[in-house]
């Protein structure tokens, strides 16, 4: 099953590393959204209802970990796969704290 053409919310607040991925993912046939904080990333799931979300753990607002458990408490969200991105090691606790949501 290929996704190309498919949408990708991508969740990242360093502008760099958003265009990165978006670069990578538009070059691959994708379309893209971008949000910069969590708030902006669960208004734009339930808007536009992407295939995939690829979601920053550190942002300003709410964290990546708390939008991740508003998605999936919301019905029309919760079964969005959501990939979690990030540039520094989660500490044990963070992990600890991700698991039920990423459930």
């Amino acid at each position: 099953m290929t996704m190309a053409n498919e949408l990708i919310l991508i969740v990242e607040d360093n502008e760099k590393n958003r265009k990165l991925v978006r670069d990578v993912l538009q070059f691959r046939g994708y379309q893209t959204v971008e949000a910069e904080t969590g708030e902006d990333a669960v208004r734009l799931a339930r808007e536009r209802r992407p295939a995939l979300i690829l979601m920053d753990i550190q942002l300003p607002g709410i964290n990546g970990i708390t939008a991740l458990g508003e998605l999936r408490s919301d019905p029309t969200t919760r079964a969005i796969p959501v990939i979690a991105v990030t540039a520094s090691a989660m500490s044990t606790r963070a992990r600890s704290s991700a698991s039920p949501a990423m459930g």
